[in-house]
C-alpha cells in the first residue's frame, strides 16, 4: 500500500530496540485521510470471507478497526486490557505482552459478543513478537467463532511474530511488510 509506506517513509522515526515510532499517524495522532485508506484497502482483501464482526485490541487497534467496519458494516469488539467493574457475564481473557510497553496484561472480552456463527476479522496495527494477535485468536477459538482473516496494518517481517501467527494456520495479511530498519532506512519486503 503505496500511501502507507510513503508515511512511514515521511513521518516514521526508528528507535532502539526495534521500535519504529508512527506516533504521528497511526496511534497517537491519526492521519483520519490515510485510516480510511487502510479501511478500504483491509475491505478489498477481506470483502469476500463473510465477515460479521471485526475484532481488535484497546487502544492502537481500535481506530484502525471502526475506520474497517464502516465498510463491512459491521460491529467492533475490543479486547479490554484492564477488567472494569462494568465487564459482567461470561469473560474470555488471554494473557498478552506488549512489546511496546514490555507488560503483560489480561485482555478480556465479554463472551455474549463473541458466538460461534460469527466471522471475525483480528485487526490490529503492528505486528512484532505476535503476543497480541495470539492473544486476540485464543479469545476467538475459546468462543467458537471462525477467524476469516487477521489484517495487519505493519508487519515488523525479520521479528517472529508473522511465522507464529501463520502457523495458526489463518490468513495473515499485512497492508507493508517491514524486512529491514535502523536509525536511516526502513527497508520493505516488495511482496506486500
Amino acid at each position: 500500500m503505496e500511501l502507507l509506506r510513503q508515511a512511514i517513509r515521511e513521518h516514521a522515526v526508528v528507535r532502539a530496540g526495534d521500535v519504529l515510532k508512527v506516533d504521528s499517524f497511526l496511534n497517537h495522532q491519526l492521519d483520519v485521510r490515510l485510516l480510511n485508506e487502510i479501511g478500504k484497502e483491509f475491505y478489498r482483501r477481506f470483502k469476500d470471507r463473510g465477515i460479521t464482526k471485526i475484532l481488535t485490541i484497546e487502544a492502537s487497534g481500535i481506530a484502525i478497526a471502526v475506520i474497517a467496519a464502516q465498510y463491512f458494516d459491521v460491529p467492533v469488539v475490543f479486547a479490554k486490557k484492564n477488567h472494569t467493574k462494568n465487564l459482567d457475564g461470561e469473560l474470555l481473557s488471554a494473557p498478552v505482552t506488549s512489546f511496546t510497553h514490555g507488560r503483560t496484561y489480561d485482555v478480556t472480552v465479554e463472551k455474549k459478543f463473541l458466538q460461534p456463527s460469527d466471522r471475525l476479522l483480528i485487526l490490529d496495527d503492528f505486528l512484532a513478537k505476535g503476543s497480541a494477535l495470539s492473544g486476540l485468536c485464543d479469545i476467538a477459538d475459546r468462543s467458537g467463532a471462525s477467524i476469516a482473516g487477521v489484517g495487519v496494518v505493519i508487519e515488523k517481517g525479520f521479528d517472529v511474530g508473522g511465522t507464529l501467527i501463520r502457523a495458526r494456520g489463518v490468513d495473515l495479511q499485512p497492508l507493508v511488510k517491514i524486512k529491514k530498519m535502523t536509525e536511516t532506512e526502513i527497508l520493505f519486503d516488495d511482496k506486500e
